[in-house]
């Protein structure tokens, strides 16, 4: 299965597009338009390029053109909420190489470079910004283009901002969204409870077990295995926080071999032990 190119329309001919969220995503799929996701009423697993990260309410991220993404929601009663969340396309031509190259513009040149690694911003960003994309959904015309400037003033003036993919993400762009990595990240997205065995991860990718891997880390910027155990981890943290299922039954869940392994490894990504990861949510 490969990142699939999804077709933006633009209903008003525009080159600024704004929608509220309803679908339930998990669509690995790339396209050349810029897009800004706010999240308002979900939560889950986001997936931009090489970073696989939790995401909760008001979670905002501004990803650049061509970058394979996802959003897997966690769902209560096989539901979402209607309008849980807001999107926004638009094309870098339709801003125009003329007006980001005055002086004046030179801040959001400079935050549209960064979104070549995706960028996520923080919660108080993200609740300045949601008038704005609200209006832009029901605006048109001069109105809507102004609450766009908007949403790039609070952007630019963000200073809790962070990259999402890892410096080293090198993203091997072809017609078809970078095929070979697309296989092996929804490989491991659907399989991840599963024992993945380098052998059967590099037969995904077509290549041999030591070609693989020095593929894999350099494009992802982490070794399989370390990347492998941050999607398990991630899962762990929304079940731990979210269900009352007893720790062991999480680890087996998500595909840990042993309860010591597990604990080890989720210490070592977040630092503490998954029942006191636990304790602070109660």
């Amino acid at each position: 299965m490969v990142a699939e190119l999804e077709k933006i329309l633009y209903d008003d001919g525009g080159g600024f597009r704004a929608a509220y969220i309803n679908d339930t995503g998990g669509l690995w799929h790339f396209h050349p338009e810029y897009e800004l996701v706010l999240n308002i009423k979900s939560n889950g697993t986001r997936i931009v390029g090489d970073s696989v990260e939790l995401f909760d309410q008001y979670d905002m991220v501004l990803i650049a053109g061509n970058i394979p993404h996802c959003w897997n929601y966690y769902r209560q009663n096989n539901t979402l909420p209607d309008n849980h969340g807001i999107v926004v396309n638009f094309k870098l031509e339709s801003l125009g190489e003329s007006l980001l190259s005055q002086h004046e513009m030179h801040s959001i040149k400079d935050l549209l470079g960064e979104a070549e690694r995706g960028i996520v911003f923080s919660i108080e960003d993200s609740r300045k910004a949601e008038k704005f994309l609200v209006q832009m959904i029901n605006n048109k015309g001069i109105d809507k283009i102004i609450d766009f400037f908007n949403i790039l003033k609070i952007l630019c003036a963000s200073d809790k901002r962070a990259y999402l993919c890892s410096e080293n993400y090198k993203l091997a762009f072809d017609e078809r969204g970078n095929k070979r990595m697309s296989d092996v990240y929804t490989y491991i997205r659907e399989n991840y409870f599963k024992a993945i065995p380098l052998e059967k991860i590099a037969k995904i990718a077509k290549m041999s077990p030591f070609a693989f891997s020095r593929y894999f880390k350099k494009n992802c910027g982490a070794g399989f295995i370390e990347y492998l155990n941050r999607v398990r981890t991630n899962k762990a943290c929304y079940l731990l926080r979210e269900t009352e299922y007893p720790v062991h039954d999480i680890a087996i869940e998500c595909g840990f071999a042993s309860i010591s392994n597990f604990n080890k490894q989720f210490r070592k990504a977040e630092g503490i032990s998954p029942r006191d990861f636990r304790a602070q949510f109660k």
